[in-house]
């Protein structure tokens, strides 16, 4: 007589299998956690190395607030570029339009005797104008951007130098150059380090906090799997140490400037307008696949049309910002400005195809631009050689893209 061998069912309460041991979990979890924050990585490593290499001179209370004020045109440029170039586009004039509009402003603020909130509100105007003329070529006529850009590019640069007549307008008024030199501190009274730029970074560690808390619970209440309760603790102690540092530094100072105000203001609409309207989806649409976004009814026109008017806008508040930390409306301002944004946005993770990006990247791609210039400055290196590194690190960063999409299969 035969038998049949019959498993054993298994013990009550036991699995069928194990859980997955916690250790390996909280791995798993931070190695793609590393994976989706590279470029925020990539930021971290260039600090530290920079903060080696100068001997703690780039962590100088000084120097980190200088690092904002130095930089943020090329910030406000990157917010808008990274948002042309995720649509598929690219913009090669902002440097030259916000030269021609920070010439605009001299001629407003200095030389008519214009009020100076009234000179930045027609400079803006002029900037929405040329993004309007730019965008018209692009939308409805249908020539890319590259070349309506380029065009661009000489024609806002020959306007720069008619409207500055081959010469410099300066000074400007006290609270025209607050855009990029002013700095807001002494509200409860003069104190070192400063107490209320100490209140903005609890405040600004507190709302991170509450903020990544609801988006955790609102991920378990669909049943979304989320990171270790140990590694979710742990990123939220190492963010906040940074930025009480970065307070810290700013309060040792002179305060918060008015530069990093006009860009948390800014990185706040955006985000916003890119991860929670219908013209921020239209944009990740356009860029990932245009032909299926028209199908989808999509008015790609409209939306093409409106992105650069928008890049017209962001062009002209960083001319504005530059000018006014210079005190000056010279035929050189502008020089560059393109290539250090597009280089923001492609080093904090913008795709060359389009489709891919955000803001936040842009904005740390292009502090790892700023750290670069201020640790090789400090450090002596010449211009020439700097240039070659940021060359490099361009060049990698797009590989790096690159290689990911071959990997990814797409």
């Amino acid at each position: 007589m035969s038998t049949s061998t019959i498993s054993e069912p298994p013990a009550v309460g036991g699995n069928v299998n194990p859980p997955e041991n916690k250790f390996t979990s909280w791995i798993s979890h931070l190695i793609a956690d590393l994976g989706k924050n590279g470029i925020f990585i990539a930021l971290v490593v260039v600090v530290a190395l920079f903060t080696f290499l100068t001997d703690g001179i780039l962590l100088r209370p000084q120097n980190i607030s200088n690092l904002v004020v130095q930089n943020g045109y090329i910030l406000v440029l990157a917010i808008g570029m990274v948002m042309v170039i995720i649509a598929g586009h690219i913009d090669l004039s902002v440097g030259s339009v916000a030269a021609f509009v920070g010439a605009c402003s001299g001629v407003f603020a200095v030389t008519w005797g214009l009020p100076w909130w009234l000179s930045v509100i027609l400079s803006l105007v002029i900037g929405a104008a040329v993004g309007a003329w730019q965008g018209f070529w692009i939308a409805y006529v249908g020539i890319p951007a590259f070349i309506v850009t380029l065009a661009g590019m000489l024609i806002f640069r020959g306007l720069a130098l008619v409207v500055l007549g081959n010469t410099n307008i300066g000074s400007f008024p006290t609270e025209y150059r607050a855009l990029g030199n002013g700095f807001i501190d002494g509200v409860f009274g003069e104190a070192d380090p400063d107490v209320f730029t100490l209140l903005v970074g609890a405040l600004a560690i507190a709302a991170l906090i509450t903020q990544q808390v609801r988006t955790r619970r609102g991920r378990q209440k669909y049943g979304q799997e989320v990171e270790p309760v140990a590694w979710f603790i742990a990123k939220l102690v190492l963010i906040a140490v940074a930025i009480g540092f970065f307070t810290w530094a700013l309060a040792s100072y002179k305060g918060i400037p008015v530069t990093l105000v006009i860009l948390a203001i800014l990185v706040l609409i955006y985000g916003i307008v890119m991860n929670r309207t219908v013209f921020g989806r239209h944009i990740y649409a356009i860029g990932g696949n245009r032909h299926a976004a028209e199908l989808s009814g999509i008015k790609t026109r409209r939306v093409d049309f409106w992105l650069f008017v928008n890049m017209g806008v962001l062009a002209a508040l960083a001319g504005l910002i530059f000018t006014a930390r210079l005190n000056l409306a010279g035929p050189k301002a502008g020089d560059g400005f393109e290539l250090e944004a597009i280089s923001a946005a492609f080093i904090g993770g913008a795709a060359v195809q389009g489709g891919v990006g955000t803001i936040g990247g842009a904005i740390i791609g292009g502090l790892i631009i700023g750290v670069l210039n201020n640790g090789m400055s400090i450090l002596g290196i010449g211009i020439e050689w700097q240039q070659v590194v940021k060359g490099l690190v361009l060049l990698l960063a797009v590989a790096f893209d690159v290689f990911n999409r071959r990997r990814s299969g797409n």
